[in-house]
């Protein structure tokens, strides 16, 4: 097993390369880069993060090298070269790219172009933001999928089952974004209920509550977000659950168990479960990864939660392109790893798996 793990952890890296590679290519051809952002500002367009919030407020950079005649009337070239001197564009992206990579090699991401900041303080300030909703979204995926496919398991053609299987057909066709917008208008004061806040993951006065009100604002607060991030991964989790359940029901050993006199609760919960949860319980990951990327970019854009998700589409909107490369690699590293840690949980659940001799 530890030969396999080593080669899975050996893989990362040529993996992480290709996603630098294409992603580096893919930005080769992407119209208006930062020294075009920066130059819309100076002429009046609006900033970099204008077109984003609404707000039109400071993006952090400093206009005041050129006043408001010369930017209508063109700014002169050797300011520009300046500006493609400052971002590093005067120089060939070959020697761009591998500049990057050494400088990942050194663990040193960069600052961001419009921010001050470095991107790994922003990436450890935002990424927890993004955890705590995939976690929560996971979790509350599996208190409801877990029960809910064990009883239509049981209950299987019955118009229990049939009811249940069109709602979550119904659930799984609506996308998250579209759930998420019905549950602001319902619930969060758009035409119907204002329940819970509209966006954000905390009150202003956080600081000033006491800890358990800090903890009642927090869950107040994320109550939306989860629930609309965590219907992406509820039909798949039920109907594996179910069929899961339905092939362990239907083997000899549940056959014998119950010829001995032993009770449908008893053969159920003291045997069908043990087997049926292995593959459930080992897809943890997996489905966590799945809502962690599913759902990140959108269901923060819409709740303004300041999370990964969100941080990385403001950066690609503005061209900020050590963020934009700093956030693919966060994905791509928690992504790898915790790939290797669904086949971890396989192993660990049924130690009967053995990746080395299939290897």
């Amino acid at each position: 097993m530890g030969a396999y793990i080593l080669r899975r952890l050996l893989l990362v890296i040529p993996t992480l390369l290709g996603i630098l590679i294409i992603n580096f290519a893919l930005i080769q051809f992407v119209p208006g880069g930062p020294v075009e952002q920066v130059l819309a500002q100076l002429e009046g367009e609006g900033n970099v993060f204008g077109g984003i919030d609404g707000s039109g407020g400071d993006a952090g950079i400093e206009t005041e090298a050129a006043d408001e005649s010369v930017g209508r009337r063109g700014l002169p070239d050797d300011f520009i070269a300046e500006l493609e001197k400052e971002f590093g564009f005067d120089k060939p992206p070959l020697e761009r790219f591998l500049n990057m990579l050494w400088n990942y090699v050194r663990f040193d991401f960069g600052e961001s172009y419009f921010r001050s900041i470095s991107v790994v303080d922003l990436v450890k300030e935002k990424l927890p933001v993004s955890i705590s909703l995939g976690l929560w979204s996971t979790l509350i995926a599996y208190l409801i999928s877990i029960p809910l496919g064990i009883r239509k398991a049981v209950r299987d053609g019955s118009r229990f089952d049939t009811w249940t299987s069109g709602a979550i057909i119904v659930g799984y066709a609506i996308p998250g974004f579209l759930f998420a917008i019905l549950l602001l208008v319902l619930f969060a004061g758009g035409s119907y209920y204002k329940v819970f806040p509209l966006r954000g993951l905390t009150s202003d006065n956080f600081e000033d509550l006491t800890a358990i009100g800090k903890v009642a604002d927090y869950f107040w607060h994320i109550t939306l977000p989860v629930l609309a991030s965590s219907i992406s991964g509820f039909a798949t989790l039920t109907l594996l659950t179910k069929n899961s359940f339905l092939d362990e029901i239907k083997k000899q050993y549940v056959t014998t168990a119950k010829a001995k006199g032993l009770s449908e609760k008893k053969v159920l919960y003291g045997h069908v479960f043990r087997n049926a949860m292995l593959i459930v319980i080992a897809g943890f990951p997996s489905v966590f990864i799945g809502i962690f990327f599913g759902s990140s970019l959108i269901i923060e854009t819409i709740f303004s939660l300041d999370g990964l998700g969100r941080m990385g589409f403001e950066a690609a909107v503005a061209r900020d392109y050590p963020v934009i490369f700093g956030t693919l690699f966060v994905f791509g590293i928690v992504g790898l790893v915790v790939g290797i840690l669904s086949d971890l949980m396989y192993v660990f659940v049924d130690p009967r798996i053995d990746f080395e001799r299939r290897g």
